[in-house]
């Protein structure tokens, strides 16, 4: 069945984990030989087994892939303890997100089971086939599709198909913020494949190397108007050999770029890629940029590089960029005032488009009156951003830096509603227009919205979002551009 057909099952969308039946958890313990652990997962037929103390202290788990991978591929003999071949990269979700949520964070860690645990610990296991089993057709077996996809034409096609499913999940309700995910997801796994074509047309890495994104890739708020934002770091014994690994990873971002730019994931305007020289260094270099960023802040480089502070690993060794945020932590811990002076300049670049009546202010575009609402949108960027790293969070996500600002008493339930909400409800409008000129008109997406096009409610509800926008600006001012 086509994956955007109308006849997809609404209820998937609706069902959260603690729907589905929450598979027992199996647990050995780690001194048990590998082949009483395959006796016992043959036995209880299962796929998955872990590995710990209790229920409630687990440290790794084995699959079929880790039996095949990690054993028989290395002629290990099967009386040797699980603990020497378990796997450690255990996720886990919580049984009120989502199933969509679960789906989409199997597909970005690579996860086939997810832990499901609350307050109190874990309560059991859920399996992607499980979830898929519910989700039968759909987007997510289109992303599935685009992971199983392997050549530039190909992936070109699928990226062609994006605004059709966009615009049937917006229409039937779905919150924009995973939609944003599916977009996102999406656009990681074309990103991933090109990656993985590039490295086998031109060999492997001289050295260990992060491929990561920022700006809304690295926020996970991809729309359909998208274009790369991308960065290399290598690790820093690749410095002896400086200029020939500078040369390999330029080559390779090169190829990474221009592919993504043929399938539709276009350039960086400003040359935010990692085919540009300035953004492919080692460790230590991207340390000193951001030491520079931090401690000699000005208005232009914070205007200039606030975007470097969403960022997230897509490919490669993660912990070179986990490394870095480390020392961005030290570095925010020691901050001059005049860093979040700055950042707190940035969410007052753009004013709520509110005239002194209060009603829309518009600007004439192409003979129409139309609101920017990408820049709308920016101002609520901006303050979750300023606010997460004065408070040292490091969630890149907007919603999820607003909750976890909550959650630290910097803003109450009411105010994080209202920003989620705001967020989420200017989110909504721009995937919707953006799919209807794609769709409708045959035209490029963009981030204007013809006025219009507005109901009255629709109007009615987007001054409700300036003066909320409006009222976090005017706390901007005081709590962090006192001395401007």
């Amino acid at each position: 069945m086509d994956p955007t057909s109308p006849h997809i099952s609404d209820q998937f969308y609706s069902k959260r984990v603690k729907n589905l039946h929450v598979r027992h958890l199996r647990i050995a313990s780690p001194e048990t030989p590998v082949f009483e652990c395959a006796k016992r997962m043959a036995v209880e037929q299962v796929s998955c087994l872990f590995i710990g103390r209790s229920d409630q202290e687990i440290l790794g788990y084995i699959t079929d892939i880790t039996l095949r991978d990690r054993l028989l591929a290395r002629q290990l003999s099967p009386q040797i303890p699980v603990s020497e071949i378990m796997e450690f990269n255990m996720v886990s979700i919580h049984p009120e997100a989502f199933l969509v949520e679960a789906l989409l964070l199997m597909f970005r860690t690579k996860s086939r089971y997810l832990l499901v645990k609350n307050q109190e610990g874990y309560l059991g296991w859920i399996s992607r086939t499980k979830i898929l089993t519910e989700q039968s057709q759909g987007p997510f077996m289109f992303v599935q599709s685009v992971k199983e996809a392997r050549q530039i034409t190909e992936l070109k096609e699928k990226w062609a198909r994006m605004p059709e499913i966009i615009h049937l999940l917006i229409s039937r309700g779905m919150k924009a913020g995973i939609v944003n995910q599916i977009i996102t997801t999406v656009a990681d796994t074309i990103t991933q494949r090109v990656i993985e074509r590039v490295l086998k047309d031109i060999g492997p890495a001289p050295a260990k190397f992060v491929f990561f994104v920022m700006g809304s890739e690295g926020r996970g708020e991809l729309t359909l108007k998208t274009d790369q934002d991308n960065a290399i770091i290598y690790e820093d014994k690749a410095n002896e050999h400086r200029e020939a690994v500078r040369e390999y990873f330029l080559v390779f971002a090169t190829r990474v770029s221009t592919a993504l730019n043929d399938i539709g994931i276009v350039f960086c305007e400003g040359e935010l890629m990692a085919m540009n020289p300035k953004w492919t260094h080692s460790l230590s270099h991207w340390k000193q940029n951001y030491e520079t960023w931090i401690q000699h802040a000005s208005q232009e480089t914070v205007m200039n590089y606030a975007t470097f502070f969403d960022c997230r690993a897509i490919y490669g060794k993660t912990n070179l960029l986990d490394e870095l945020k480390v020392f961005m932590d030290l570095q925010l811990q020691s901050a001059p005032e005049r860093f979040y002076v700055n950042l707190g300049h940035n969410a007052l670049q753009y004013e709520p488009p509110l005239t002194f009546f209060r009603q829309i202010r518009t600007e004439k575009i192409e003979g129409e009156k139309q609101i920017n609402l990408k820049q709308t949108m920016r101002t609520i960027v901006d303050l979750a951003r300023v606010y997460a790293l004065k408070y040292r969070i490091f969630e890149t996500n907007t919603e999820r830096r607003i909750n976890a600002l909550t959650d630290k008493g910097v803003f109450s339930a009411k105010e994080a509603q209202e920003l989620t909400q705001a967020f989420d409800y200017l989110m909504s409008l721009r995937l919707e227009n953006q799919s209807q000129l794609i769709l409708e008109k045959g035209k490029k997406p963009k981030n204007f919205l013809a006025i219009d096009q507005l109901t009255k409610v629709q109007s009615v509800t987007l001054i409700e979002i300036f003066k909320v926008v409006q009222e976090f600006q005017a706390r901007i001012k005081i709590a962090f551009t006192r001395s401007l």
